[in-house]
């Protein structure tokens, strides 16, 4: 069973999928007019990690993320650079999918743009306008009317007086009511436009998501998310038009969930915060992935529920980075123990034929697996817990380290009947890692755990002439060079560490 804390209802409801075995989901994607800042960042890691985990649980799952292409800040950005919006567009897109990739975020299966769903947009205000919900200007502005559906405010709990007292409303003498909001804007000079039932222009911020999340996920689907800004007045709004349009109060998005401000010096990170940029606090994805690991940074991002506000600085990522090094320890020690598992290095057990795991070593650890991967499911189940998620895994980490200790130091009579409960272990270990989308990539010599500062360049090029040659050996399967080279090198003051990415050192 399910729990997800439902925006709509702010309470936590068993989830029902609208059709069996299958969820579907619309995240509200970036506006590409610059790189995207960690703030930005957060809630496609999360989504990224609710997808897995309905996966991972036997959910076929259907994720949709828009780009809005078009917007006044990329023309203003391209007006800036005396490029055009595309430019603009197509450059921050290539970035955002950059730095989504070192996050280990996997591709939506859909990323539709404003541009390339204009006839739809179109559509649905010709729908709004002919049901009396929308009304059109002279000059070709169309506005929404929010009077027209009683329970417009439904999502934020705010009446129209609270949302006029509470927001800047541009003086607008034309509009019927002040909190009317834009579904199609005329056309301006020098400003990319197209073609209408009301002239040439381009459509407003709301609009856009309700036509491309209908077109790509039907009149209802599961779940619709977006950073808590988005609550008022973006995802308001598109209830309001949406539901407007179908004729149906309980259409649209069934479950609204939303992740909590990432902080900078207890402030929103924003990129209007000047502030913040002055102060040259690592601020884009891109700054902090010159410095940090991608994985560290999710990790980061996963260690707070997501629906509370997480305050973002260096010093929070140099913790993550060594609790990330313990994690990616105990699954450097489980692949060495697989290698010598599949390299025949434990002991047969032809006398032990009666053996029991849950005597053993390895069967205890086996049971402690198996209790804390229930667990990790549990926090998964309770409205995505990710942190305490976490520490199950990090629970874990400690007990493969302990096991592995005991092995090394010869406490341990390798047998084979631990091998197979190892391999088992691993399993477990990966089963919590591939939900939360880590140990994925290679982790950069100069980035593993417990490197020093003073390892000079010189140091580095030579170790990696080394770990290379011994690559090689290893892929020649020539175990007793490779050793070799681990074991001088340990004598050295050097221990090399084996993982599925391949060696990494540090000073013993």
């Amino acid at each position: 069973m399910i729990k997800v804390f439902n925006t709509m209802s702010r309470t936590k409801e068993i989830f029902k999928p609208l059709k069996t075995g299958e969820v579907s989901i619309y995240c509200c994607g970036v506006t590409p007019y610059s790189s995207p800042h960690i703030g930005n960042a957060r809630p496609f890691v999360i989504w990224d990690v609710i997808r897995r985990f309905f996966a991972k649980s036997g959910y076929k799952v259907r994720y949709v993320q828009n780009f809005t292409d078009v917007d006044d800040k990329i023309i203003k950005a391209a007006n800036k650079h005396g490029v055009t919006w595309k430019d603009i567009a197509e450059k921050n897109i290539a970035v955002y999918f950059k730095c989504m990739d070192a996050l280990n975020v996997r591709r939506a299966d859909i990323y539709p743009r404003v541009s390339e769903t204009m006839d739809d947009i179109i559509r649905m205000i010709q729908t709004l306008v002919d049901k009396g919900f929308a009304y059109v200007l002279e000059g070709g502005d169309v506005f929404y009317s929010v009077e027209k559906i009683p329970h417009y405010g439904k999502l934020s709990r705010r009446t129209l007086d609270d949302m006029m007292a509470g927001a800047r409303v541009a003086v607008d003498e034309r509009k019927h009511h002040p909190m009317d909001f834009a579904l199609w804007k005329s056309a301006k000079p020098d400003e990319p436009a197209w073609d209408s039932p009301w002239g040439k222009g381009r459509p407003g911020w709301h609009i856009e998501c309700s036509a491309m999340s209908l077109k790509f996920l039907g009149e209802k689907f599961d779940f619709h998310g977006g950073g808590s800004d988005l609550i008022f007045p973006h995802h308001e709004n598109e209830i309001a038009q949406s539901q407007a349009a179908l004729g149906d109060e309980n259409s649209f998005a069934q479950y609204w969930v939303h992740n909590g401000f990432i902080t900078i010096g207890n402030e929103k990170a924003s990129k209007s915060n000047e502030e913040q940029q002055s102060k040259k606090t690592l601020f884009t994805v891109e700054e902090i992935l010159a410095k940090y690991p991608g994985e560290v940074v999710r990790l980061l991002l996963l260690q707070t529920h997501y629906r509370n506000p997480l305050e973002f600085s260096e010093s929070r990522l140099v913790e993550a980075q060594e609790f990330f090094g313990k994690l990616a320890r105990a699954y450097w020690q489980l692949d060495t123990l697989a290698r010598k598992i599949h390299a025949g290095e434990f002991i047969k057990d032809t006398a032990e034929k009666n053996f029991a795991i849950t005597v053993s070593r390895a069967g205890g650890l086996v049971e402690e697996g198996e209790r804390l991967l229930s667990n990790f499911y549990a926090a998964m189940s309770d409205d995505f817990n990710t942190a305490l998620a976490i520490t199950y895994m990090f629970e874990l980490a400690g007990e493969i380290s302990d096991y592995y200790g005991e092995f090394t130091a010869g406490k341990i009579l390798p047998v084979t009947i631990d091998g197979d409960i190892i391999l088992r272990v691993r399993d477990i270990y990966l089963e919590m890692a591939d939900i939360l989308g880590i140990f994925e990539q290679p982790v950069p010599v100069e980035q593993a755990e417990e490197i020093s500062d003073d390892q000079s360049e010189l140091v580095n090029a030579l170790m990696k002439i080394i770990l290379d040659l011994r690559q090689d050996a290893r892929s020649a399967k020539n175990w007793a060079t490779a050793d070799k080279i681990r074991d001088e090198l340990k004598a050295a003051g050097i221990v090399v560490e084996d993982t599925p990415q391949g060696a990494i050192w540090h000073k013993a």
